[in-house]
């Protein structure tokens, strides 16, 4: 009875095929090669960037949006362009003042691409996206600059950089829309203005004469500064004084008349002390160790000296 029920799975079992195992291993690798496939061309589109799109080296489409994007196998390829804000050096040059001077100038730029279809249009990279703006950034200092005097450039308390970086990238960015390259100047900036080497020593030199009559200046100021406080202090301490003097002349005054007051007070009641000590007093301020002294003999000095009176 076992036997009999292998020998029916066995009948029951199908033959192995071979074609099978083949068409099945076939499918399974072209799933897997499709899988592939798609993984490889999608494609991520970040917050500060753009993603270009080109179909046969034209652009199809732009990507502005971040998130998760697809793309046509084998026949759109993928570029991707910044969308922060960049910065470049622009290389120094050398311009004239309004007065015929010569100055070297360094700026740098601050920028980012605002329309990357006119962009690309236009520009096509980013290199000479930069190199075009570059050349409308000299131009614009060049002529600026150009309409101002030497010493309104150097010279700190006359400068009239700070709105000039204003007025550059303004002009900067008139140009670029004229011409659509799609970006856009943030901020122009000059980092340094130099002078020629032949024409350095000759320019410190009268810097520093200026600089030395500026201090001069404020040297004569604060000397006729001094000078007025000394006076007017001095005007004061006189009033002072004066007004200190009159005030003890008035007490002065008051105090003799009180002590005339008492004086008559007290010698009016004895009239003989107050002759005999007018007397003494007297012979106090006009005697000393050397003076002789003739005397009638019947004056009241005399009288007193004998002790008669």
């Amino acid at each position: 009875m076992g036997n009999e029920n292998v020998v029916n799975m066995e009948k029951k079992r199908p033959p192995f095929s071979f074609k099978g195992y083949l068409r099945g291993g076939i499918v399974l690798f072209i799933i897997i090669l499709l899988f592939i496939l798609i993984l490889t061309n999608l494609f991520i589109v970040k917050e500060n960037e753009y993603k270009v799109v080109r179909q046969f080296g034209e652009v199809v489409r732009i990507i502005e949006e971040p998130g998760l994007n697809y793309k046509i196998p084998f026949i759109q390829s993928i570029t991707t362009l910044p969308k922060y804000q960049m910065t470049y050096n622009v290389q120094e040059a050398e311009i004239n003042t309004k007065d015929k001077k010569r100055l070297i100038i360094d700026n740098y730029t601050v920028w980012k691409i605002e329309d990357p279809k006119k962009m690309i249009s236009n520009a096509r990279t980013i290199v000479n996206a930069e190199t075009k703006m570059a050349e409308f950034v000299f131009s614009t200092v060049r002529s600026e600059l150009g309409q101002l005097n030497y010493d309104e450039i150097i010279n700190d308390e006359k400068s009239s950089r700070g709105s000039l970086n204003d007025k550059v990238t303004d002009k900067v960015n008139e140009l670029l829309v004229k011409d659509n390259y799609g970006i856009v100047v943030t901020d122009v900036r000059m980092k340094r203005t130099d002078l020629p080497s032949e024409n350095e020593q000759s320019v410190f030199t009268r810097m520093i004469s200026e600089r030395e009559s500026t201090a001069q200046g404020y040297l004569s100021k604060g000397d006729a500064e001094k000078n007025r406080i000394i006076a007017d202090t001095d005007r004061e301490v006189k009033e002072m004084l004066a007004k200190a003097e009159a005030d003890a002349e008035v007490i002065r005054s008051e105090g003799e008349k009180e002590a005339a007051k008492i004086y008559n007070t007290a010698y009016s009641k004895d009239p003989d002390f107050y002759e005999m000590y007018r007397t003494l007093q007297s012979y106090k301020q006009t005697i000393n160790k050397e003076t002789v002294i003739i005397i009638p003999f019947d004056s009241p000095y005399a009288s007193l000296l004998k002790g008669t009176q």
